[in-house]
């Protein structure tokens, strides 16, 4: 489960390393001959939101990646994301509502960091419109301090959560009832990757790569996994494959009990 975790903020070290995110963003093109191999979609709406004070400029490179594999792409058409509240939630909502009954189909739902909750959250409210959801780097259980922008988050939205939402907040790291898969990263500068696991069920996952958080948009490992995730058909989920060369690549949770990331 994602309590048993020990919440601490990001290690110093992987916050000052996060500019490393141009490289992954350098590697992201260099291999995009590769990425175009990877498994097609079956052209099923796609829904992208974009992380705290980050607009689609951030997710371009990310929502034109699932394009040409075969999607059907959307921003989540709210601008930047700077603020949350009931307005802003009826929006999200509504065009999640939208989405599905435009193309009769149920919609996946990507969410890069703050928008990777958004994403969990309306799917908990709308699951019948959802196919899957997917989360990066997102601060889905621990404490104020596991994610270094929340006081920022908090400041913009008129202080801490009110009591109604404490209680929301603290359900935040059970999955929605579709399949969920969070990935996430021990090298996050922003969000430490104990704030990021979900709870153990049998229709979610959680998946470690080698990442920063602001090259989460654009790193190849992830594409992978997306790829791998978002391919597969309505109905027919199954946990990530992480067997054979993968596994040097892919983790879960319960094998990093004596890395050093347990020490930070």
């Amino acid at each position: 489960m994602a309590q048993k975790y020990k919440h601490r903020s990001p290690f110093p070290l992987w916050t000052l390393l996060e500019g490393r995110w141009v490289f992954e963003m350098a590697s992201f093109y260099g291999v995009r001959p590769l990425l175009k191999r990877l498994p097609k979609g079956d052209n099923h709406p796609i829904i992208v939101f974009p992380g705290f004070m980050a607009s689609a400029g951030s997710t371009r490179p990310l929502r034109k990646f699932l394009t040409d594999l075969g999607y059907t792409v959307y921003d989540w058409g709210q601008g930047r994301n700077l603020k949350f509240n009931p307005e802003v939630e009826a929006k999200m909502l509504d065009n999640l509502e939208k989405t599905y009954q435009k193309h009769g189909q149920k919609v996946s739902l990507l969410g890069w960091s703050l928008g990777g909750v958004f994403a969990r959250e309306i799917a908990k409210t709308y699951p019948d419109y959802v196919r899957s959801v997917i989360s990066l780097g997102s601060p889905i259980t621990g404490p104020r301090h596991a994610a270094l922008v929340r006081p920022l988050f908090e400041l913009l939205n008129g202080g801490g959560p009110s009591p109604k939402t404490a209680v929301r907040l603290e359900q935040l790291h059970t999955p929605p009832p579709v399949p969920t898969t969070s990935v996430y990263s021990k090298t996050d500068g922003i969000v430490h990757w104990h704030g990021s696991v979900q709870d153990d069920v049998p229709h979610a996952e959680n998946i470690e790569v080698y990442a920063s958080h602001a090259g989460m948009g654009a790193n190849p490992m992830i594409m992978y996994v997306l790829a791998d995730r978002l391919a597969q058909a309505e109905g027919q989920w199954k946990r990530f494959d992480k067997s054979g060369l993968k596994r040097f690549f892919y983790k879960s949770p319960k094998y990093f009990r004596r890395d050093l990331g347990d020490f930070y």
